[in-house]
This record gives C-alpha cells, structure tokens and sequence, in this order.
C-alpha cells in the first residue's frame, strides 16, 4: 500500500488508534506542513497589544494553598493576645458563617505565641515566622484587608483563581494569555508548579481554561521524570515513520480545521507544534546546572534536583526569563484547624520555613536581574483564618473570609506600601476592605488590560475574571 492509498483508506479515528509515536513526534506535521505559509495571527498565544500601555509583562503567583493564618504572620494584634480565652463580642458575629464552627464554640479569642516586630522603613509588622520576608518589606505591597466570598477551600481556590465558584470559567493565568498571548514561542503562556505533601484542593479546574479554547489553560510541569509526559518520541519509532506520521497528522489537521473552523482544531495544532519545540526547550528549563551556588543558596536550595517549593520558584524565575506570561506555584497544606498535624505550634512554623527563604529569595533575584519592574508577584491564599480558636483550648483558627493579608511585589506595585487596617481584633476592616475582584481588576490593570474589556462571549453572555458585580482597580498600592 502506498502512502496515497494509506491516506485514503485510513479512518481518522483509526489512524490515531494504529499510531504509535509520542507527541513531540506528532508537533512535526504542522511544522512540516504549514511552515512555508506561516502566518503570525494563526497562533493564538502569539502576542498581542494590550488596552493600555503596561507596567508589568508577566506574573508569578505564588499559591499559599489552605488559607495561611495572618494574624500569625503579618496582622499584629495586642488586643487579641491580651484578651485571649475571652469572648468576642456578639455583635463581631451577627450575619455571619464559619466553616467548622458552632455558636457555642466560636466566641473565644485566640491570640498567638508568635513574635511581632516592625522592619524597614515601612515598618511592615512580620512575625518571628518570616525572618527572611522580614528584611525585604520594603520591596512588598501589603494588603491586609483582602476579602473573598467564599469560605470553604476547593470553592475558595476557584473563587480566586477565576473570579467565581462555578465550575467552567476560565483561570486568571488563562485570561493573560488569552488577552495578551505570550513572548515564548518555546514554552506555553501559562505553567503551573506544585509542591507539597498533596495536590490542592480544586484540582485542574483552578488553572483550566473553561469556555476560552483549552491553548490557553495552565500546563503543569512534572517534578520528576520528563516535565510532561509523553513528549519524547519512542525509540522505536524511526525516522522514515516519522516523517510518514508528520505528513499524515499535518493533512488531517489541517482539512479537519478547513472543514469546521474549530478553535480546538486549531489548539491541536498549536500543541503539536509547541510539544515539537518543548522536546529541548522543556528539558533545558529544568536542568539548573547553569546556576551558580550563591543563586541557590539565596533560594535556599540544598539539593537542585529535590522536589521543593524553593526549586520551584527559582523555575519560575527561569519561565519568566524565558517569556512566559503566568507561572503560579501551587504550595499546599496551609491549613490551621488545630489537632496534631494542623496546629499553629508546630505545622504552621514548619511550612513558614519551607516557603520564607525561597519567596524572599525570588523577590531578591528578579531585582538583580532586571525582571521585577515588570514581573508582578503575589503571594496569599484562598482566605484567612479567624482571631477565634475553632474551639475551646484550640491550637488552630477557622477559615476567615472578611479579612486576610495578601503581599506583592514590582510590576508597577508601589513598594513599602501597607494598605487597609482591621479593627484591635483582626476580624474586619476598618478601612479599604479590597475584595478578590478588585485585585484581579488590578492586576489586569498592571498588565494593560481593562477588566471590563476583557470579555469572551459564551452562550449569549459575555464573560469577564471580574464578573458582573462592580470592581475597582487599587490605585492606591500602585506607582
């Protein structure tokens, strides 16, 4: 059977059935097949202009899964430790609800055994936690009265990410790169990282691409082994089928794209010919051999190849040197209820030391490097955690929806900034309470993207990160 005769008598179905070759072997058939005509527009993550001029190009968010305790780490409250074991008055709890309280339980003051001292010319208050957060407050943004809608984790996650806690809506990371595309022709727009003893809760859907075509939805990178499976072509496979799967896979795409006009054809195609150039694109970002000692030390990397959240972040530092639009790291456990392996006596100090050093250290070498005015980094969780143990003799705090502190740095962030005080308990703002919509507003803003601009119409409606609620962009944090 010649190859013409194969064409015609395969189905299409039957051919990806019978085909045995990795997908860093199938990415050559649109390379081969299209490469004289190329045209730039037919990539949906080549870059496009933004609604404004920019202040920041790209975004590391780094995804403190659980909801990290505040008033533990930046929200310093004497009230709270002078009145410890006491009541709460009622009126703090009228209209609202907890996680895993009960009115019985839910009134008695927790304070904390942490150490509070003011650093930098900001005088930014940062516990004994955070020793090395601590000497770069004046680089960070605080805002410490976040406030979310949510209060359950897996809802929580998605509320932050995409701005709802319906299934299906695209991720921030998502919007970015569908907004603005990416500056890396060899990596995709928008990777994920993850680490820590668990996947957080929520799974894919936090960085899933929902109604925008899937070219746009995060890729997590694996920490060990290839960083995505199935990239290499098999040993098995020789060069002369190679190129037989390349000029089939590229005719197929191609008639099945110029029959339908499906985005998702046209995202396949844009996967094969991003797996092709991640065959040694891929490899060469995790190989950090080229990293001096004193690099590694800064993040606090013992061992470069052992699975860390400090490895990850010197990584991300690594995508956004090479163009990529949003990397966020996924570090999970952050969860306080109490008990034996969630109290704030030991579990909270042990996962402060696994992200301090190397957050600190991110910070520190994008600025040597150039990359902090315009790499936006975010740091903070799902929510908060209440000033009320969960219950009596409690070592851990509820989920805290009404007030919680989130920090960034550089894109255009004003620097030393601590916006928005809660009240002597921590429990509520007194002033500038910033919902998650006004921060997913203006970080678009940084980015040179109108919040209410930036839409996608799906079944009659038009989509937006900030929904159809009302929200602002902080000017007030910004340069």
């Amino acid at each position: 059977m010649n190859y013409e005769q194969f064409l015609q008598e395969q189905t299409r179905r039957h051919f990806f059935r019978q085909c045995g070759v990795g997908v860093g072997a199938m990415a050559l058939a649109d390379l081969v097949a299209s490469s004289a005509n190329a045209d730039p527009s037919d990539n949906p993550l080549a870059p496009k202009p933004p609604h404004f001029p920019p202040r920041a190009k790209r975004v590391i968010y780094l995804f403190m899964a659980g909801g990290p305790s505040q008033l533990d780490m930046f929200d310093h409250k004497p009230a709270l430790n002078r009145l410890n074991g006491q009541p709460i008055p009622p009126s703090y709890l009228e209209g609202k609800r907890f996680a895993f309280m009960d009115s019985s339980h839910r009134i008695n003051l927790l304070g904390t055994r942490r150490t509070f001292d003011q650093y930098g010319q900001s005088g930014a208050w940062v516990s004994d936690l955070l020793p090395y957060t601590s000497k770069i407050v004046d680089e960070l943004t605080f805002i410490r009265t976040c406030k979310t809608d949510l209060f359950n984790h897996a809802p929580a996650k998605l509320f932050m990410n995409t701005g709802t806690g319906q299934f299906g809506r695209p991720s921030m990371g998502s919007w970015l790169t569908y907004g603005l595309g990416s500056e890396c022709k060899d990596l995709p727009g928008f990777v994920v990282l993850q680490s820590g003893p668990r996947g957080p809760r929520g799974g894919a859907v936090l960085w899933g691409s929902g109604m925008l075509p899937s070219t746009y939805q995060g890729v997590p990178l694996r920490n060990r082994g290839e960083p995505i499976l199935n990239l290499t072509t098999p040993e098995s496979i020789s060069e002369s089928q190679q190129v037989q799967v390349i000029d089939a896979v590229g005719r197929l795409n191609s008639k099945r794209l110029a029959d339908t006009g499906d985005d998702e054809i046209a995202t396949r195609i844009n996967a094969y010919e991003m797996a092709y150039r991640m065959q040694s694109s891929a490899p060469d970002l995790m190989n950090t051999a080229d990293e001096s000692a004193e690099t590694l030390d800064l993040y606090g990397i013992k061992d470069p190849k052992e699975v860390s959240f400090a490895r990850n972040c010197l990584l991300a530092r690594r995508l956004v040197e090479r163009g990529v639009r949003f990397v966020q790291l996924y570090h999970t456990n952050w969860d306080h209820h109490g008990g034996a392996t969630e109290n704030l006596e030991e579990h909270l100090p042990s996962i402060c030391r696994e992200i301090d050093q190397s957050c600190a250290g991110l910070v520190l070498d994008l600025k040597r490097r150039g990359l902090l005015k315009d790499t936006i980094v975010v740091w903070g969780g799902e929510f908060g955690r209440t000033p009320m143990g969960e219950v009596r003799e409690s070592t851990g705090r509820n989920h805290h929806i009404d007030a919680f502190t989130m920090w960034f740095a550089g894109g255009g962030f004003k620097p030393g900034t601590i916006y928005g005080e809660t009240d002597e308990f921590g429990f509520g703002p007194v002033d500038h309470s910033v919902h998650v919509r006004d921060i997913h507003a203006t970080l678009l803003h940084q980015l040179g993207l109108h919040h209410e601009r930036l839409s996608v119409r799906s079944q009659g409606l038009d989509f937006k990160l900030t929904g159809v609620v009302p929200a602002s962009v902080v000017n007030e944090v910004l340069m």
